[in-house]
């Protein structure tokens, strides 16, 4: 056993996320600090204002002016949709942290206490995919930041422009303003604050993403512990006290998913409405320059099929993780059952029930308390859509 590293493996663990949460004032544990909770207020009513009044409100202004346009909606919905999810994100754990600030300690407390390397090995594990998740998503960010800024600078861009959308030079979103953004320096100091605003909206977006699968693959890793204990259960000479201490942690572990249920189910509602209604639109918009040749450059056609392919991919990683959850929890299920029970004293093999009872309904996140986030799922959502893409078609022709 070793507590030496607890501490070290922590802040290996969650340091990352917990950075990217503070710079946006949306860490869930309260500071003892004064200064430290006057930095996180202040990021936290920046991140506001930026995104609802230099972002939201532009863009869904724009939408507006270009309805009725299949090409200049999609353009904007690609960027207003994100912009909308991520308020509800920021809501979400704004309001949330109350309820969060019990699983921040519970993740504390499983780094830090004493536990046997094989435990730690899993735990390890399951935070190497939590950072690799995180670096992924910070540098897709990065990345779509770089190249829609870095493009305008060598006189391209990503976006269908239009007089109607963009009378002078073209900004990174279609938005519209109630200033002249045609003029300088007007035009430079709201591309410079669209760039920061758009930076902090990225780094929101994915930064509760990452916490989200923090929480569930830690969970994970402490089912697949508790799996382990439970195979190596007729090894410990106090049964009773063992299988107590196992009970326990499993209620734990149930707790603890009802919370992130309770917490993000409505987030994750509103992600599959999301997904289901771009990648409706923008699959529906591929087709039809593959069938009739519409006025797109190929710059703006590569840039929709990787807008495409990214969405596609961040909703099966929901899904995906979901999965994993599900299949972790019913390994204890299988291991209660497997258990050489019949090798017990009656009253000890009884307590085994309890186990078995509970461990018999698996765990999982949901969405809006109604679609378990699972791969099912994920492919139930990908024809429903692929089937409105057909009826947009049809409807077309």
């Amino acid at each position: 056993m070793d507590r030496s590293n607890g501490y070290n493996d922590l802040e290996w663990a969650i340091g990352l996320n917990r950075r990217m949460l503070k710079l946006v004032g949306l860490w869930p544990q309260n500071s003892t600090i004064s200064y430290e909770v006057i930095f996180s207020k202040f990021c936290l009513l920046f991140n506001i204002i930026t995104l609802i009044f230099v972002l939201t409100i532009p863009a869904l202004a724009s939408l507006i002016r270009v309805w009725g346009d299949m090409i200049l909606m999609i353009d904007n919905l690609q960027y207003t949709l994100p912009l909308l999810i991520t308020i509800l994100k920021v809501s979400i754990m704004w309001c949330k942290r109350e309820a969060l600030s019990p699983l921040i300690d519970m993740v504390i407390k499983d780094w830090t206490k004493v536990k046997m390397e094989e435990e730690r090995n899993v735990m390890l594990k399951q935070a190497r995919i939590t950072r690799i998740l995180a670096m992924c998503g910070g540098f897709m960010i990065f990345l779509t930041l770089l190249i829609t800024f870095s493009s305008l600078f060598f006189g391209l861009t990503l976006r269908h422009v239009t007089n109607l959308t963009d009378p002078g030079k073209p900004l990174p979103l279609q938005t519209y303003y109630l200033h002249d953004v045609s003029k300088s320096p007007q035009f430079e100091l709201t591309f410079f604050t669209q760039g920061i605003a758009v930076t902090i909206s990225g780094l929101s977006y994915t930064a509760v993403d990452n916490f989200l699968g923090l929480l569930l693959l830690h969970i994970c890793g402490q089912i697949e512990n508790l799996h382990l204990r439970l195979l190596n259960l007729g090894k410990n000479s106090n049964f009773i006290a063992t299988l107590k201490f196992n009970v326990k942690d499993h209620i734990r572990l149930i707790s603890s998913i009802q919370i992130i249920d309770n917490t993000f189910n409505l987030m994750l509602l509103g992600l599959i409405f999301f997904f289901g209604v771009l990648f409706c639109l923008q699959g529906f918009l591929i087709i039809n320059v593959l069938k009739q040749g519409e006025n797109l450059t190929l710059l703006h056609f590569i840039w929709y099929i990787s807008a495409n392919v990214c969405v596609l991919l961040h909703m099966c990683l929901y899904c995906a993780i979901g999965e994993f959850l599900v299949t972790q929890s019913e390994k204890i299920h299988s291991a209660t059952y497997e258990y050489l029970w019949y090798t017990l004293e009656p009253k000890a093999a009884k307590h085994l029930i309890l186990v078995m009872l509970r461990a018999k309904k698996p765990l999982y996140i949901t969405a809006g308390k109604t679609f378990p986030m699972t791969m099912a799922t994920f492919c139930n959502l990908l024809k429903t859509s692929a089937g409105y893409v057909s009826v947009l078609l049809a409807n077309r022709d």
